[in-house]
């Protein structure tokens, strides 16, 4: 199976099983930014149940703009604020110190363009999975891809969608219950190296 599918902050779990269980993955590069998307934000699971982490960009007054141009606004100290939020929900999982390493930089390092820092995210989570795949990335937009399987939609963060996966156990799920299709951090934080197992068994529902 060829896909074609939306570089995210720190994909979500459905995301991420499309992309283990691909042939070949095409990273879309030249669509438009499109708000209330996966693009700059991610969700977690935090001692109140489900925490959004939202990266802040600067706005601009054209009508569109291409995700790779979209740049993130830094006079907010935003990756302080992630890191903390991440270290605070996953320090009592099995994995966290055992990654814990790998991910720290990403938020102590200035990152100034949305797209090459989701995909900067996205190679970390990649080698923590010690996990190679076949990527591309396209030139150009187009609405429709004869020759892949479009996973595109998986980006679409505007509404609440009822991808079916696994429960595994989560840190705070005796008291919120199992929280479905969170970030990747929270399956490999929670399951480490079964993470790729987990993956690889999910059906493709989405």
């Amino acid at each position: 199976m060829n896909i074609i599918i939306h570089p995210t902050y720190f994909p979500n779990v459905a995301h991420f099983a499309a992309i283990v269980q691909a042939e070949k993955v095409t990273f879309e590069m030249d669509d438009n930014y499109q708000k209330q998307t996966y693009r700059n934000r991610t969700y977690i699971y935090g001692a109140n149940g489900k925490l959004q982490l939202s990266i802040p960009i600067i706005h601009s007054q054209k009508v569109r703009q291409k995700y790779r141009d979209i740049k993130i606004y830094n006079s907010e100290n935003w990756q302080a604020i992630h890191w903390k939020s991440i270290e605070t929900a996953y320090r009592t999982s099995p994995f966290f110190e055992f990654y814990e390493d790998d991910f720290q930089p990403l938020f102590s390092k200035k990152a100034d363009f949305l797209l090459e820092f989701n995909m900067t995210c996205f190679n970390v989570v990649l080698d923590c999975l010690q996990l190679e795949i076949s990527s591309t990335k396209t030139d150009k937009f187009q609405k429709i891809v004869a020759d892949k399987t479009d996973f595109r939609h998986l980006a679409n963060a505007r509404k609440e969608q009822s991808w079916t996966l696994d429960a595994y156990t989560q840190v705070f799920s005796n008291k919120h219950g199992f929280l479905n299709n969170l970030s990747i951090l929270d399956l490999l934080f929670n399951e480490g190296p079964n993470t790729l197992n987990y993956l690889e068994s999910q059906n493709l529902n989405f």
